[in-house]
């Protein structure tokens, strides 16, 4: 049942929004955080699991190397502190999905601390988000709730486990408390997490797909009084796995708060789920403080002592930085805001960026990822770069474009034949007989049959009304299956009808 609100601007008159985000990267390393199971996803049940990730009595965990050097390439990109000497810790809780009862992850000596992000607003405005640490731990176990109407565990008549999650490697990344947002906080939330999902895609650490678990977010709001007032009681929306669900939780949280605050009630310290359909948030479980988790260093772990010449050359790996990547791309391509911004929000700009590379012109590139083969992926609910087309093979179709060989209609049958796995765009151009009719004695017969078929078309043209030609021309282009030469066309029914 949803709970009282507050109109959205009447609250920002009253309180202070206060943030604080916590997101959760799943690392695409081959095995798990503490043995060697396999982190593949979509594999049946229960069968990527060991004794070490299922926690069975004598196992024994080793970290993951390669999941440290990624942790660390987060923490330099986010411009931290590396950590000369950090441990893990046991974090104390029971959940079906925590086999162990407890979560191997790292407390008050995380690997990276101290650093900051600073995103950009809708506007062009910039807002630099402090980040307190990014610290390594191991993920859960999934849950499957059955029988009820909402796949959630209340009202379900029973509820599935799924351990081959179990022992993920996860990176968080927890900010600092986000003050001095206003009424932007919820657009403030939503931009730190897009460019954080950015940043860690721009590092090949993790595929960030939120729709897949990859990245999600845990969004903590409080209220104050006046923004020199102590911090109010705190909810957690737990896992949002959506840019608008992010901006989204954290307004509903805004105007629950406030209209509890201003009817005298309490706000509970809990954890809340958001709800996509209805757009509102409903309670959890109270909510833990650290000293509920009974934290203490894992004895069956040595500390991570990365050395000053690793964390150095780790550093040399780090990409050109997305915000600076896309200004940079913007005005080489003379791309305008608003084109970028499309480029940006259907996550292409790496294949746009690959096409050109590949010969083709930004314009042409663009047309094509974010017209027809956006279309495609939206329909097949993946991504564009999921595509079974390359950016050299895109770039191909256009160049079969500018010569000639095909025009636009064309070359999307050749597109489709390339998704269709049947090779280059040359080889679907010849396979499929597709190539424009340039054939003088071929055109000319078929413009003469389109002029006898259409005589008051005709008509017109002889007296003057050249824009009359575009209905024999798609009389032609019809006739001939859309592979007419539509230039020569043209030309030849003027000259006939001249």
């Amino acid at each position: 049942m949803s709970e009282p609100v507050m109109e959205y601007a009447e609250a920002l008159t009253k309180f202070d929004p206060v943030m604080g985000l916590e997101v959760h990267v799943e690392l695409n390393t081959a095995s798990k955080m503490f043995c060697g199971c396999s982190t593949a996803f979509g594999a049946e049940p229960n069968t990527q699991t060991c004794p070490v990730c299922l926690g069975l009595p004598g196992s024994m965990p080793v970290v993951n190397g390669a999941a440290v050097e990624s942790a660390i390439r987060i923490g330099l990109a986010l411009h931290c502190e590396i950590a000369d000497w950090c441990r893990f810790a046991r974090k104390n809780y029971f959940y079906p999905d925590m086999p162990k009862n407890y979560q191997i992850s790292q407390y008050d000596e995380p690997i990276a601390f101290d650093g900051w992000l600073e995103v950009e607003l809708d506007d062009g405005t910039p807002f630099r988000i402090e980040i307190e640490r990014a610290h390594m731990e191991e993920d859960t176990g999934k849950s499957t709730h059955v029988g009820g109407a909402t796949g959630r565990i209340h009202g379900a008549d029973h509820s599935l486990l799924d351990y081959n999650r179990c022992g993920v490697p996860l990176i968080e990344v927890v900010t600092r408390p986000i003050t001095g947002a206003g009424e932007r906080a919820p657009e403030v939330a939503r931009a730190y997490v897009a460019a954080l999902r950015e940043l860690i895609k721009a590092l090949g650490v993790s595929e960030a797909r939120m729709e897949q678990g990859n990245l999600r977010c845990d969004a903590n709001l409080s209220l104050r009084r006046t923004p020199t007032d102590e911090f109010g009681t705190r909810s957690e929306t737990k896992n949002v796995n959506s840019l608008r669900s992010v901006e989204g939780a954290v307004r509903y949280e805004i105007t629950r708060q406030a209209a509890r605050l201003s009817a005298g009630d309490r706000v509970v310290q809990e954890t809340r789920m958001w709800h996509e359909d209805s757009q509102i948030t409903t309670p959890g479980r109270s909510k833990e403080t650290a000293e509920d988790y009974r934290y203490f260093p894992e004895p069956d772990l040595v500390p991570v002592a990365p050395s000053r010449e690793w964390v150095e050359q780790l550093r040399a790996t780090l990409p050109e930085a997305p915000g600076v990547r896309r200004k940079r791309l913007q005005g080489e391509w003379g791309f305008s805001e608003a084109e970028m911004t499309d480029v940006a929000n259907a996550d292409a700009l790496g294949v746009l960026e690959q096409t050109v590379q590949a010969g083709c012109t930004p314009a042409a590139a663009r047309k094509w990822w974010l017209g027809e083969l956006s279309r495609r992926a939206n329909e097949a609910g993946i991504g564009v770069a999921e595509l079974a087309i390359t950016p050299a093979q895109v770039a191909a179709v256009q160049a079969l474009v500018d010569d000639g060989t095909v025009n636009d209609k064309l070359a999307r049958q050749v597109i489709d034949g390339v998704l269709a796995g049947e090779g280059e765009p040359a080889d679907v151009v010849a396979g499929r007989g597709l190539a424009v009719v340039s054939d003088e004695r071929a055109l000319s017969a078929a413009v003469d049959e389109a002029i006898a078929a259409n005589p008051g078309v005709a008509d017109k043209i002889r007296a003057g009304k050249v824009q009359a030609a575009g209905a024999l021309i798609g009389a032609v282009m019809k006739q001939m299956k859309g592979q007419a030469d539509a230039a020569r066309v043209r030309e030849l029914i003027l000259e006939k009808l001249s």
